[in-house]
């Protein structure tokens, strides 16, 4: 009986402030790479967003105030303001799979894997296979790390600072979102930093072996030589790439609390 009473919609006006929480959960976790991309069916989404609704709404009930609607264009505003406070979140997390997409087609172009590519289903692109492997990579330590459960109290914060159809645009937001952008360069260069440096080494040695033998034909050795040795100090530099994901990931917090303030 307590499972009944403890359901989420146990009245009919209760129906309209459930379905704007869905909308806020559906807008975050479509944005997040993972759990939104064109890889994960419909079918898997749907029920997964209406799951956490459902586990969501009982927590944030008494924080749930929704405006006048006396027409449907009103509703609709109401509806797109969740989405979009949602999709804002979700964009944070972008940022830093952005930044490693990025660092794996620097680091397939200077090993010279950026002729070998994949097919992506999240872009519908063929994109470098070491990018498909860093970001599998990621996605794990996104996993590993729970960073999935700070989204969940985030959406669940969210409702404390940011009220249903208080979502607003800024100057202040629009530089807090510049400058977030700006991040997927310095993570990417991070990431990117162990094969770049040891690869710049090893044209440095082989532009001398090239002088001291000319009749040395450095062009075929150079090729497998660059792909061992930065497949090597690939290998080599994990810990330092789940320490810069590490880092990336644990920023998310605060940066979730400071893009509230502006949103509310």
């Amino acid at each position: 009986m307590q499972l009944f009473d403890s359901f989420p919609i146990g009245a009919l006006d209760q129906v309209v402030p459930f379905l704007l929480v869905l909308t806020r959960v559906a807008g975050l976790f479509s944005a997040i790479p993972m759990f939104g991309g064109r890889i994960v069916p419909n079918r898997v989404k749907t029920p997964l967003f209406l799951t956490l609704a459902i586990l969501i709404y009982p927590i944030v009930k008494p924080l749930v105030h929704v405006p006048p609607a006396n027409d449907v264009i009103s509703l609709g505003l109401l509806v797109i303001s969740e989405m979009l406070i949602g999709i804002t979140l979700g964009f944070l997390a972008q940022i830093i799979f952005a930044a490693v997409e990025f660092c794996g087609n620097q680091v397939g172009m200077q090993i010279g894997l950026s002729m070998a590519s994949l097919f992506d289903p999240n872009t519908q692109a063929s994109v470098p296979t070491m990018a498909v492997f860093q970001g599998a990579l990621a996605t794990l330590v996104f996993l590993a790390l729970d960073v999935h459960h700070v989204f969940i109290r985030g959406i669940v914060e969210s409702y404390r600072l940011v009220p249903i159809g208080s979502w607003h645009t800024s100057p202040n937001l629009y530089k807090m979102i510049v400058e977030a952008s700006s991040g997927v360069l310095v993570i990417a260069v991070k990431l990117a930093a162990p094969v770049a440096v040891a690869l710049l080494a090893t044209s440095v040695v082989l532009g001398i072996v090239a002088r001291a033998f000319p009749q040395m034909n450095v062009f075929m050795v150079s090729m497998p030589l660059n792909i061992g040795v930065g497949l090597l100090i690939l290998g080599l530099s994990l810990p330092v790439f789940f320490r810069v994901l590490q880092g990336a990931f644990g920023t998310l917090s605060q940066q979730m609390i400071a893009l509230f303030r502006l949103l509310a």
